[in-house]
């Protein structure tokens, strides 16, 4: 669910971890390559120290060579709430031609929101599902594209094959939108987020939509209405790329945050956090791109 979505609506209130290591890596590893104790490594490099923030769990790396730029707790698991929801969108696009309709159902629209404003019995095409799921974080749009590919519970365990299949082997979706309760909760790491956001932007519909402000979507009423990216640094960061927030009581604050600048590619990832993700975000893609 996005950031700033009602607190009224939020899910069950999330037990603190473990302690958090205060490691931080620098340039020492690649996507999906714990050292042998299972903590990263640190770099003899001297580096700026990276900027600290809200959430205790978070990794910088670049996208084109999986190489870390610094890290703390990047394989310590989390739920992942809304930012789980790219995976989702590999399965349907691997599998759904986006022009491919579906009528929406009241099941698809009884859901916790955030949500796009699915009507029953209104017609959708995958693109348009697609928009809503990674533009507005619709709950009910990744009801209606998981009925696309089979149901709830077959989303989830393909969503689950996807993430292995891509190394993102900590990885287990309990739900296709990332929302999470008893006996169905989700877990991931900042490093496997990185793995799956590093997948998705290979598929060129995923890049697409989550670069663009706004986009028309079905309201229900045989006309269209304007839904406009949740993403705080998409119209004001130079060179963003796009990005992805969610939020449970279980998860918290969560976000994932990519941006391009002078032919280099980063990918922040962002996990737990007590408040609001964006300055965090900004912060630590200032520094990976300032970092050699």
């Amino acid at each position: 669910m996005p950031v700033g979505s009602p607190r009224g609506r939020r899910l069950r209130r999330a037990a603190l971890p473990a302690a958090v290591s205060l490691l931080v890596v620098l340039g020492a590893q690649a996507f999906g390559a714990p050292s042998a104790s299972g903590a990263p490594e640190a770099a003899s490099a001297a580096a700026a120290p990276p900027p600290d923030g809200p959430a205790p769990a978070w990794l910088v790396a670049d996208l084109d060579s999986g190489r870390i730029l610094g890290s703390r707790d990047p394989y310590r698991t989390y739920a992942p709430a809304s930012t789980i929801k790219p995976l989702l969108a590999m399965v349907v696009m691997d599998q759904v031609n986006p022009a491919a309709a579906m009528r929406a159902t009241a099941a698809n629209a009884d859901v916790e929101c955030s949500c796009v404003g699915l009507v029953p019995g209104s017609v959708y095409t995958a693109r348009q599902l697609l928009d809503a799921l990674l533009m507005v974080s619709g709950n009910d749009a990744a009801n209606a594209l998981a009925d696309m590919v089979g149901g709830h519970q077959v989303a989830a365990q393909k969503m689950n094959v996807k993430a292995y299949q891509l190394g993102a082997r900590s990885t287990r979706a309990g739900s296709p939108s990332g929302l999470d309760g008893p006996g169905w909760e989700s877990a991931t790491t900042p490093n496997d987020l990185g793995v799956i956001y590093r997948a998705a932007l290979n598929y060129p519909l995923f890049a697409q939509i989550i670069h663009q402000s706004t986009a028309l979507f079905p309201d229900g009423k045989g006309g269209v209405k304007q839904i406009a990216s949740h993403d705080h640094l998409l119209p004001n960061y130079p060179g963003f790329i796009g990005g992805k927030t969610g939020y449970t009581n279980l998860a918290k604050e969560t976000y994932v945050a990519m941006a391009q600048r002078n032919g280099r590619r980063l990918i922040a990832v962002l996990m737990y956090g007590s408040d609001e993700l964006w300055d965090q975000g900004r912060a630590l893609l200032d520094w990976g791109f300032s970092v050699s």
